[in-house]
């Protein structure tokens, strides 16, 4: 018997929001469907477990069928079946759940734990209308009658008498639009793209997917022998999915290999990750993951265009492919997935809906990223220090941008050129070394390394035996600004003006040779106005006549790298105060002081002044000034 019926009326004004809507990408028709099959095979099996009397056993399965003459696809399960009155009630009323109220209805049997259903809502069944003028459903439960829902998606839908192969079960027959302004619905009728739909999607529905496809094969002559040029149709089941994904094994199970050729088939990398890590976490937040940092940067790691972030999974369906809540912005180098059952979904799968689990499934992946870059750096050095030369400065970035609220999350993953080795040394090697008497961490920065080991604040130290933190990337000194100290110890630049550390002895030298030398300096200040804020003589230099230190905790480079930002407006970036060190003891200051003219007491300053620029790794900004200064010195030395 054939029934017409409408629609309630919430559910037609739904039907259109679900079609246009709710779903921004067509092609998951095919994963909600499939994910409806995988949940009525579930409902099925816990049922022959616990009323096995009614509920015969079966073996799961799930078939896909396609048709290009009639232009259908027609997914089939022999799963739970659905009864004329369940089938009303879940497929004629919208957003109504069978498998939320099917859950519910067990949730408290000891049993159900072994029950894992996908959907939470009763709308993913209506996503085919974004691909079909028309779907019918045929299903029978079992013991008893099959019946037929069909309907275009409009206002009304028929219920009727129908027949189904098996003793139980659902099929879903979806009839495709006509291909018409850009879309192209016939793609999905060809068998390539079928199975492309469900790797993508559903390759760990745990139960076979399977499709009948056709291929060509050699004829044979009665000895077997193949005849050239003749051929026969032959069709074969072919399963599409792989049911078992390796995260949800157990670790110990899974080799670095299995981790490795995973990560290159998923990610189209031809390389072996450069770290790897499978993580299982059960408790009041479960979830799978399997991390990976690769072995190069992607090309466009360092743009802003670049989306990080990890494949999502619910269940072992794909949801979303880059879920960027699920790392922060210093792990954004990371790739790889992680697959809860207990993500809230919203009602069309795509988006999360925000939640203290998502939180904290990140909190938690974070540390164990965290732990195992500790555990690299331990074991393996020369691999931490690749993965560092990579994206190191996004650790970096994880404490500056969060003011140091990560310091002592990431602080003991930095690693640092220094004036005293050649590998890479982290705080607590620096802080194990230390002088004796010696309180600060020293550190030095500029452009590039080569850059940083000319400066001539150096020299002292080397002298002194005192090791010093070679800063070449933009981020180091804002970094240890934002860490401020390290066990105790304070970072300190020794391009900063300090006499802390000096002696009384040392301190008195200073103060009689700047008296016995005011004109000198005087005249050099006045000759610099506007390049340096002050000119007094130097207790870091021992070879070098001259160098540029600054006051009040803003550096040259810090002053550079802030300069060099294209946002601030004009005239509002902070500038460093800057004082001109002089050597009294250099020969050249030592010349310098013999002179009576001012005029030339003030070129030499600004040849000095250019000097130590240079060195500091700017460039001369007024060359001719500079020439002539030069020329002019040159000329009367030999006058």
């Amino acid at each position: 018997m054939k029934e017409e019926k409408e629609f309630q009326t919430e559910s037609k004004q739904l039907l259109d929001l679900m079609i246009n809507s709710i779903y921004s990408n067509k092609e998951i028709f095919l994963r909600e469907i499939l994910s409806n099959a995988s949940d009525a095979i579930d409902k099925y099996r816990f049922l022959s477990l616990t009323e096995s009397d009614k509920y015969p056993a079966s073996t799961g399965e799930i078939r896909i069928e396609i048709d290009p003459k009639e232009k259908t696809i027609l997914v089939r399960d022999n799963g739970i079946g659905m009864s004329k009155e369940e089938m009303e009630k879940d497929l004629g009323t919208i957003a109504k759940s069978g498998s939320k109220d099917f859950a519910k209805k067990y949730e408290e049997a000891k049993q159900a734990e072994d029950l894992s259903i996908i959907g939470q809502f009763g709308v993913g069944f209506y996503s085919s209308y974004m691909v079909a003028d028309r779907v019918e459903v045929v299903s029978k439960p079992q013991g008893g009658e099959a019946h037929r829902f069909l309907s275009s998606g409009q206002d009304t839908y028929t219920l009727e008498d129908a027949s189904f192969p098996y003793d139980h079960g659902t099929e879903v027959k979806i009839h495709l639009k006509n291909d018409a302004d850009g879309e192209n619905y016939s793609t999905f009728l060809q068998t390539w793209k079928i199975e492309e739909l469900v790797k993508k999607y559903s390759d760990y529905i745990r139960y076979p997917i399977k499709m009948l496809e056709t291929h060509q094969e050699a004829d044979k002559d009665e000895e077997g022998k193949e005849i050239p040029g003749k051929t026969h149709e032959v069709q074969e089941d072919k399963t599409l999915n792989s049911m078992t994904p390796i995260w949800k094994k157990n670790p110990k199970d899974v080799t670095e290999q299995e981790l490795n050729e995973f990560y290159k088939n998923k990610f189209d990398d031809f390389e072996d990750p450069l770290i790897s890590l499978n993580v299982h976490i059960e408790g009041l937040v479960s979830y799978d993951a399997l991390v990976y940092i690769p072995a190069h940067a992607p090309y466009d790691l360092y743009s802003s265009s670049y989306e990080k972030g990890l494949s999502l999974y619910s269940k072992g369906i794909f949801i979303q492919d880059k879920c960027k809540e699920l790392v922060p912005d210093f792990l954004k180098f990371a790739r790889g997935l992680v697959d809860s059952e207990d993500f809230p979904l919203n009602i069309s799968r795509e988006m999360l809906q925000k939640s203290p689990l998502m939180s904290k499934i990140e909190s938690s992946l974070e540390k164990k990223i965290l732990d195992k870059l500790a555990l690299v750096q331990k074991n393996d050095k020369e691999r931490y220090s690749k993965f560092f030369k990579l994206y190191g400065n996004y650790l970096k970035y994880g404490i500056y941008s969060t003011y140091g609220m990560k310091k002592n999350d990431l602080q003991d993953l930095l690693q640092f050129s220094s004036l005293s080795q050649e590998e890479p040394i982290t705080f607590k090697e620096y802080v194990a070394k230390l002088k004796e008497g010696q309180k600060d961490i020293y550190y030095a920065s500029g452009k590039n390394l080569e850059q940083v080991k000319m400066l001539p604040q150096l020299e002292k130290y080397k002298k002194e035996g005192v090791n010093v933190l070679l800063c070449d990337q933009e981020i180091d000194e804002f970094t240890l600004m934002a860490l401020m100290d390290y066990d105790k110890h304070a970072f300190k630049n020794i391009a900063s003006e300090d006499k802390e550390d000096l002696t009384e002895e040392e301190k008195k030298k200073l103060e009689d040779v700047t008296a016995e030398n005011k004109r000198i300096l005087d005249d050099m200040k006045e000759g610099l106005q506007g390049k340096v804020d002050e000119v007094a003589f130097s207790s870091k230099l021992v070879d070098s006549p001259v160098c540029i230190t600054t006051k009040n905790g803003l550096s040259m480079n810090v002053e550079r790298v802030l300069d060099e930002q294209p946002d601030a407006p004009e005239g509002s970036k902070p500038k460093a105060v800057k004082v001109l060190e002089i050597n009294a003891e250099h020969p050249l200051f030592q010349a310098i002081s013999k002179l009576t003219d001012e005029e030339e007491i003030k070129k030499c300053g600004n040849l000095l002044y250019e000097e130590a620029m240079l060195l500091e790794g700017y460039e001369v900004k007024d060359k001719k000034a500079f020439v002539d200064n030069l020329n002019s010195l040159i000329m009367k030395a030999f006058h």
